[in-house]
């Protein structure tokens, strides 16, 4: 998984544990694509502050992935999901009905997790 996504992930899972000014700068560099530079000159501080700022923010977010692994959990049940989903579609084609309403349920909550 690239960093954007794993940054993207640990913040929606632990973002709210962050200070504001951790999670605007995360926000800024990783969501909105804003340079080191960008955010100084934004914020009046310099490039290494909110260097620092980052890495902290980042260390923080990737120990809470460590000793609370929510997002392996997530990552786990969601792959089983759409394993259970690819099964039930195979077997729909040969026995419709309560197998098509199991695929949607699943559907759906692959969808949910999306959003």
């Amino acid at each position: 998984m690239d960093k954007v996504t794993m940054m993207t992930l640990l913040c929606d899972f632990y973002g709210q544990l962050l200070t504001k000014r951790q999670q605007k700068f995360i926000e800024l560099y990783y969501g909105n694509d804003y340079s080191l530079g960008e955010i100084a000159e934004n914020y009046g501080v310099s490039r290494q502050a909110v260097y620092d700022t980052l890495k902290r923010a980042e260390s923080t977010l990737r120990n809470y992935e460590r000793k609370l692994g929510l997002i392996d959990k997530f990552l786990k049940q969601r792959n089983k999901l759409a394993e259970a989903a690819r099964l039930l579609e195979e077997h729909n084609k040969n026995s419709p009905g309560r197998i098509a309403r199991a695929r949607e349920i699943l559907q759906e909550i692959l969808e949910m997790d999306r959003g």
